[in-house]
């Protein structure tokens, strides 16, 4: 049974006082987990199965297992982060715990000890991932939780999201780009390059560099503002009254769709990450020059999704709008792999090809941002229906679990990947231009209706999300209305909501 023993005031509404420098330091902390699962998700299974030598499926296995061990950490972390109390509050421990290992981890699981046998590797790399994962998740997780109580109104909450999904995707693309052009920059004949383990210390001491300094800087820039957060009440609590909560707490119609849209969406990120350089190198048999252009162009999609995120979803409301952006997201991702396999699209080698695959990733990138804006704001808006309903704030617990359903499948979906690689024997050493045409074929064959079957089902669960703009307002002043009665019953002053 659970028993309250004192109860803190209602925050006050942030939107109405966070500064530009606040917006910027707290959306700049998206590109510190963005580098670092931009980088595992772009290079770690190339690294290890071309570069060090490990067989593509004992990578995904790595991978797979890290992915779920951080799917369990998410809940305990959000819970306790939940209801912690400290004079730096509920959120802000967690996140400066983070900086250092998350960091360390990083550069660590780029340089492995070199002579060891593939178990110890194995090992190796997994324990790196496990640190890292862990240790993101002390970050990731508070400071995404933070942005329900920084900006409660419908249109400002988006807005709020889509500067941190900037911020996100440009450090995750920033460094990827200077991973193809300065670390690991190919030379003119050929050598060198992402299948070349020089460059991977520098590319790995500057991203865990710049992660150490996001974190410490977007947690720093929200310090302020602690006084004003909510605090959780002072309580004992069993483990059956907080299975209890969680259970209460997650049982929301539009929460589960969301997270059944989440998980087949993961799935298929987890497919897509895993396999797209394969495609870019030898589907393509695109140059290093070429990938760094379309990482610009992943940075102008950006800047048009986050531009565009707000006014689509003021438009058309989060759900329609996510739908929406989302269909056009993965027809733009298919289209060109499918058109291929019928023989629709130029040679490779020509600048033809080059420039429909760079404004295709222009219009998947800027869909996709525009997607994801969407659906993180449509999580934020369960907080308060999830409150009106069981009295608490959850911001925590629901990021968590709407994390672990993702990360345990998209761990999956890595591991799909490593076994389409050896299920069609893609060779070891690869060289572009010299892997066999069917093997090509086939991973495009096997790719594209694994992937149009998960997208399908994310985007007809969004249409079960009941909350628009209507209901989150209603639910914002019956949550005024219950903190104005509290604050008549024990005479106090009610926060402003």
């Amino acid at each position: 049974m659970t028993a309250l023993t004192d109860s803190a005031p209602q925050a006050v509404p942030a939107d109405r006082q966070l500064t530009l420098t606040t917006r910027i330091l707290y959306g700049a902390g998206g590109a510190a987990s963005a580098i670092k699962q931009r980088g595992l998700s772009t290079f770690l299974l190339l690294f290890y199965n071309q570069v060090i030598g490990l067989p593509p499926q004992m990578v995904s296995t790595a991978i797979m297992f890290a992915l779920i061990f951080d799917a369990f950490v998410d809940p305990l972390v959000g819970q306790v982060s939940d209801n912690f109390r400290s004079k730096w509050g509920r959120r802000h421990p967690f996140m400066y715990a983070a900086a250092l290992p998350v960091a360390v981890a990083f550069f660590f699981i780029w340089n492995p000890p070199a002579g060891w046998e593939q178990a110890q590797i194995f090992a190796f790399m997994l324990v790196c991932l496990l640190t890292i994962r862990l240790f993101d998740t002390f970050f990731e997780l508070p400071s995404a939780a933070l942005a329900p109580e920084l900006a409660k109104n419908y249109d400002e909450r988006t807005s709020l999201i889509a500067l941190r999904s900037f911020f996100g995707v440009a450090g995750g693309l920033g460094m990827t780009l200077l991973a193809y052009q300065v670390f690991m920059r190919e030379n003119p004949d050929g050598s060198g390059g992402v299948l070349s383990r020089d460059g991977y210390f520098s590319y790995a001491l500057c991203a865990a560099t710049l992660i150490f300094v996001l974190i410490l800087g977007s947690t720093a820039g929200t310090h302020k503002y602690i006084p004003h957060l909510t605090k959780p009440p002072t309580r004992k609590i069993t483990f059956l009254g907080m299975a209890k909560e969680v259970g209460a707490t997650l049982n929301n119609r539009s929460f589960v769709a969301l997270t059944i849209s989440g998980m087949f969406m993961s799935m298929s990120l987890g497919v897509k990450g895993g396999l797209e350089l394969y495609f870019f190198l030898y589907f393509w048999e695109l140059t290093q020059t070429q990938l760094s252009l379309l990482t610009v162009a992943g940075v102008i999609a950006a800047v048009m999704g986050v531009s565009l995120a707000p006014k689509v979803a003021a438009k058309m409301g989060k759900r329609n709008g996510a739908a929406t952006m989302f269909a056009g997201a993965v027809i733009a991702l298919l289209g060109p792999i499918a058109l291929r396999l019928v023989g629709w699209m130029p040679a490779n080698g020509t600048d033809l090809l080059f420039w429909i695959l760079f404004v295709d990733v222009i219009a998947n990138g800027a869909m996709a941002m525009m997607t994801g804006v969407m659906l993180a704001s449509m999580i934020a808006d369960v907080v308060e229906d999830s409150e009106v309903k069981t009295g608490r704030r959850s911001e925590g617990l629901l990021f968590s679990f709407d994390n672990l359903f993702k990360k345990v499948v998209s761990g999956v979906g890595v591991f799909v990947s490593g076994v389409v690689l050896a299920f069609i024997a893609f060779p070891q050493s690869a060289v572009r231009g010299g892997v066999d045409e069917e093997i090509l074929r086939n991973m495009g064959l096997i790719y594209l209706p694994t992937m149009l079957f998960f997208y399908s089902i994310a985007i007809g669960c969004l249409f079960l999300y009941k909350i628009d703009k209507a209901t989150h307002e209603e639910n914002l002043r019956k949550l005024e209305d219950t903190a104005q009665a509290k604050a008549a019953e024990s005479g106090a002053p009610a926060a402003g909501g």
